[in-house]
């Protein structure tokens, strides 16, 4: 093939004079902390998925949190959570002293959480579900808005991988995003919450910010003298910043987005053409972000010897995701949790390269020496 001509990251932020421009405005303006720009933010994200209202916060995680505080569910409680999700889901219920009760997927080339399971899980102290839309591939929310509706339950709607898809944040009760560097839209770090019910968001706005009934900002507009605490909150709030940063990205996510989507279509088509071997979860047309590009190696593959070969070609990759309930401190808790799907699943799934910045000659190459690598370095 050749010597290598440049590295294929895994993922990269797509920033420039755009990103440069607006935190200048913002270092300019004296104004640092939560103020307009974090107002505005939340307008505009959104106003772009149909919602009256966000919350702005400093991640998906403390949105996450957020959620289940607003939610009031805590000690006592249970929450199916998946295991093929960053830990952070299922830390999330830690965190308010919920347990998580893990949840296997539908099947492998479906890697969502399985209502079917789900239902098998419930118990008298379920009191919600965390559906996450894994690799932005899109969960079916009308069925699980009926699982919760039929279960009385809180469905509770973790959208790290997929901001701008179309529909999502309608049905749940909640949702949580991530602007983390790694996102399709990103502000290094930052998250959103939406929720239709506007009382749970007012509580988030003042759970954000040390529970404080005024922030600086209206203090110093003079709308309020001073300000009581109501309530035990947290500084999980989101700065003028990356709120700017955030306003930049966001205009440009529609875009991103349709890039991402048609790489993936090419990955899809090149694989089966030359790895027939190679799986590709969800099935051709299944609505996405295209936020990862999961495959699954075949089942007598060596994966960290094929992710080897790769990085020596200069080609980073990744595993989405070791299984939550697998972690040691996980297992240490719930030591006799079994998910065969997930298990099989997190066995066998590769994440190749995948974001805007990339083009049709960069897949190519990718799956040229994804081949390489399973034909001499991959086999058991």
């Amino acid at each position: 093939m050749g010597p290598i001509s440049s590295e294929i990251s895994l993922s990269i932020p797509i920033v420039g004079e755009e990103e440069k421009s607006a935190l200048r405005e913002v270092i300019e303006s004296g104004w640092l902390s939560m103020g307009a720009k974090v107002q505005a933010f939340e307008d505009a994200f959104a106003a772009h998925h149909g919602q009256k209202s966000a919350v702005a916060v400093n991640s998906c995680t403390a949105a996450l949190h957020l959620i289940l505080r607003a939610f009031d569910i805590g000690e006592g409680d249970e929450v199916l959570v998946p295991s093929v999700t960053f830990v952070a889901t299922v830390n999330a219920v830690l965190y308010v002293g919920a347990t998580p009760v893990f949840v296997d997927i539908e099947d492998i080339e479906h890697p969502l959480i399985s209502p079917e399971d789900a239902a098998a899980k419930c118990s008298p102290k379920t009191k919600a579900a965390i559906v996450m839309h894994y690799g932005g591939y899109i969960a079916d929310f009308e069925r699980w808005r009926e699982f919760s509706d039929a279960h009385g339950i809180r469905l509770i709607e973790d959208a790290a991988h997929a901001p701008g898809v179309p529909g999502v944040g309608q049905l749940s009760d909640a949702s949580a995003f991530s602007f983390f560097a790694n996102k399709n839209m990103s502000t290094a770090e930052g998250g959103m919450v939406f929720s239709p019910d506007e009382d749970v968001l007012s509580t988030i706005r003042r759970l954000r910010g040390h529970g404080m009934t005024a922030d600086t900002l209206v203090r110093h507009r003079g709308h309020a003298h001073s300000y009581d605490v109501t309530m035990l909150g947290y500084n999980y709030r989101l700065d003028e910043l990356r709120a700017a940063v955030g306003l930049v990205q966001l205009h440009h996510l529609t875009d991103w987005n349709r890039k991402r989507k048609m790489l993936a279509q090419l990955y899809r088509e090149k694989l089966s053409s030359e790895i027939p071997s190679i799986r590709v979860p969800f099935d051709n047309g299944h609505p996405t972000s295209a936020h990862l590009m999961p495959v699954l190696l075949p089942v007598n593959c060596r994966r960290e010897t094929v992710m080897d070969g790769l990085r020596q070609s200069g080609i980073q990759s990744s595993i989405h995701y070791p299984p939550v309930h697998l972690f040691s401190f996980y297992r240490g808790l719930y030591p006799d949790v079994v998910l065969p799907k997930s298990e099989e699943f997190c066995r066998r799934e590769l994440s190749l390269p995948l974001h805007p910045a990339l083009d049709e000659a960069d897949v190519e190459r990718v799956v040229a020496c994804l081949r390489t690598a399973l034909n001499h370095k991959g086999r058991a």
